[in-house]
């Protein structure tokens, strides 16, 4: 079982910005910025490629709403978007807010947020996906 499937099924805890049926959104808990977050299908596929075709374009849309969600609220020029597929073997998308190209490399350090940080983050754009 993956750490998402663990999320998933509230194994372990989570900072959720949006979930449906189908897709979970939640803060990733180490960010390359604030409201780094990652969009999953609640269903377990290794490789995003290898998702059914519905379910494919469901997790786009779901992302695509969560990313306009994240450019509400946190100080950003965009939402940069990235699949990288090689930490977890369960498929997701990155949404991390960027002001340049170099915000958006995995090599970056990661930031180290307070609880407190985290929650306050989630709310908001938990707050801003519900509009």
């Amino acid at each position: 079982m993956t750490i998402f499937e663990k999320i998933v099924s509230g194994d372990i805890p989570s900072y959720k910005v949006a979930e449906n049926d189908d897709f979970l959104a939640f803060l990733d808990v180490f960010p390359l910025a604030e409201g780094h977050t990652l969009v999953i299908p609640k269903k377990s596929t290794n490789y995003i490629f290898d998702i059914e075709e519905q379910e494919y374009i469901g997790l786009h849309l779901f992302a695509k709403k969560v990313a306009l969600a994240i450019d509400k609220v946190m100080p950003c020029a965009r939402v940069g978007s990235a699949v990288v597929g090689l930490e977890v073997p369960h498929a997701h998308i990155h949404l991390i807010p960027i002001n340049e190209i170099g915000d958006i490399s995995f090599q970056k350090e990661k930031l180290q947020l307070s609880p407190i940080r985290m929650q306050e983050i989630a709310d908001s754009i938990s707050e801003a996906f519900s509009q």
